[in-house]
């Protein structure tokens, strides 16, 4: 995946955490701040249901992973309520 830079405006408090997590861990910056942007937005789950089930063939594999999908939404609403 081709990375592009950008400027955010983000909570102080929230950056300071985000470096610090990046430097106790040895990682960039950039790192942890696009695993929790893919997290949030539901991408690591894809790439996890994928690592599990390399032997399935495409169609049940996508399948699995609208599942995985709607279960997580489903999980996020109702921690709205």
């Amino acid at each position: 995946m081709a990375r592009k830079k950008t400027t955010v405006y983000v909570d102080e408090d929230l950056l300071r955490a985000a470096k610090v997590y990046a430097a106790r861990r040895d990682l960039r910056d950039s790192d942890v701040i696009e695993s929790a942007l893919a997290k949030f937005l539901g991408l690591d789950l894809f790439e996890s249901v994928w690592e599990r089930n390399r032997d399935l063939d495409p169609d049940d594999a996508t399948e699995i992973a609208y599942e995985e999908l709607d279960a997580v939404r489903a999980e996020r609403r109702a921690r709205k309520r």
